[in-house]
């Protein structure tokens, strides 16, 4: 459950969270493309890390770059004002964004992917550990509240959540 945070006086509602189910690695990931199109790893680590390095490079150079179906990247500043023109320097700059907008592959990933309801981190972890200690409950209430006591009720957790994206592991709330 989630306090709104435009309204603070509405009832909190229960929302999806995006929970990681696994990091994958560079070189995991560089080892999967590698099972897909007939190249050795060592070609598709190098084409990547060779269009990172151009990436970057066209990005600096003032450049928008359109990866067809992967998108488009482009860069942004944040500054500080200056009272008047001639005060504005490069000092005012203090940050470089690079900004993404998928492409088409990125399209209606709502209708491609699958939903699984599952328990918080906070409740996995909890039902691991005691499982591991040969406890048979846990009470959620009390640890949600930070309580570190493991019996009690049952081990389930009513939270919804997704099963791809980022990850937000405050551990109160399902990811």
């Amino acid at each position: 459950m989630q306090n709104n945070p435009i309204d603070e006086d509405a009832a909190p509602k229960a929302y999806a969270r995006a929970q990681v189910k696994e990091v994958m690695t560079f070189q995991k990931f560089i080892e999967h493309i590698a099972s897909h199109g007939g190249h050795n790893r060592g070609q598709v680590k190098g084409v990547l890390s060779d269009m990172c390095n151009c990436l970057v490079e066209q990005l600096l150079e003032g450049k928008k770059v359109m990866l067809d179906e992967l998108g488009s990247f482009w860069l942004t500043l944040n500054s500080e004002g200056a009272e008047e023109m001639k005060t504005f320097t490069e000092n005012n700059i203090i940050g470089v964004n690079i900004l993404f907008i998928p492409g088409k592959d990125f399209e209606n990933l709502l209708g491609r992917a699958e939903f699984n309801q599952v328990a918080s981190r906070l409740a996995q972890n909890a039902l691991l550990k005691a499982e591991k200690s040969g406890a048979t409950t846990v009470d959620l209430a009390a640890i949600k509240g930070g309580n570190s006591s493991d019996s009690g009720n049952s081990s389930t957790d009513s939270g919804s959540s997704g099963n791809s994206g980022g990850s937000n592991d405050d551990g109160n709330n399902p990811l």
